[in-house]
């Protein structure tokens, strides 16, 4: 099945046209605040300081110092998005190495594996992105790192036991029995398999990592002060929601929208590319 044949499944389900067309506006305010903002984010301002929104040309309104909100959440959003993709990536890897050790390696390195694995799910995400920002300095580097191997060894877990149920098949076991590889019956056969729960799992990373990155900045461990970032909005802010309560909205809502993007649209790929759904259907 085509990339475009795809989309074009996910984009006929409204839970799936929502999280394209959310994800989409997002990535392309986030490359569009490479080049422009409607002002510049970090210029501080006090004679526009509490502007309502639609006032003087702010569209979400200025905070006490002057920020423009908008131009804020733009730049955010890039920072957001290269957050969600990169901790996706690393734990893809992470994820798969470890599931197809646990799940194809000898006895004593697939026990040694499953043991790890374990042992890694029972630390939190949060925890460790802390120590590592303690260790190495905040930065979205140290971020990245720390959410992709936290949520991948919960990816290799849901990897080892997609690719256990795969290797006792028919269709395997013939692959084996005329002569295929190791490696040849994981190109042809288990990641193709495995790949519709691997992109539902990948979805939730980035969903969960949005919420990670969003805590850490609100925290003081996120990427750095001078970088606008969702998290550090509703930091700025919230000591002033009483008196102006959108400022925090505005971050808030733009957090929960795109957590509910990447998890609709998790679902409706899931939906789209596995054949035992398709084959139901």
């Amino acid at each position: 099945m085509t990339a475009l044949r795809v989309l074009r499944l996910v984009a006929r389900r409204p839970t799936g046209a929502f999280g394209l067309v959310w994800l989409g506006l997002l990535a392309v305010g986030g490359v569009l605040s490479l080049f422009w903002t409607p002002f510049d984010p970090q210029q501080t301002d006090p004679g526009s300081a509490w502007l309502l929104p639609f006032t003087d040309g702010h569209v979400l309104g200025t905070d006490r110092i002057g920020h423009d909100q908008f131009s804020q959440l733009l730049v955010g959003a890039r920072e957001t998005l290269v957050v969600a993709v990169c901790s996706a990536l690393v734990a893809a890897v992470v994820g798969l190495v470890l599931g197809l050790v646990a799940a194809l390696g000898p006895r004593w390195v697939g026990f040694s594996a499953v043991a790890l694995i374990d042992i890694l799910v029972a630390f939190p995400t949060l925890l460790l992105a802390m120590v590592l920002a303690a260790v190495y300095g905040s930065s979205l580097g140290t971020v990245v790192v720390a959410i992709g191997i936290g949520f991948g060894v919960a990816v290799a877990r849901v990897a080892r036991a997609e690719i256990t149920a795969v290797r006792g098949t028919d269709y395997v076991l013939a692959a084996r029995v005329g002569g295929a590889g190791t490696g040849r019956i994981i190109r042809r056969h288990l990641l193709p398999n495995i790949a519709p729960t691997l992109i539902v799992q990948l979805s939730l990373v980035m969903a969960l990592a949005v919420l990670v990155e969003a805590a850490l900045t609100y925290l003081g461990y996120g990427s750095a002060p001078s970088s606008p970032s969702w998290g550090g909005m509703l930091h700025e802010q919230q000591a002033h929601i009483a008196a102006r309560p959108l400022l925090v909205i505005w971050p808030g809502l733009a957090v929960a929208l795109t957590v509910l993007a990447f998890n609709l649209l998790g679902d409706a790929l899931r939906e789209a590319t596995d054949p035992r759904l398709v084959r139901t259907r």
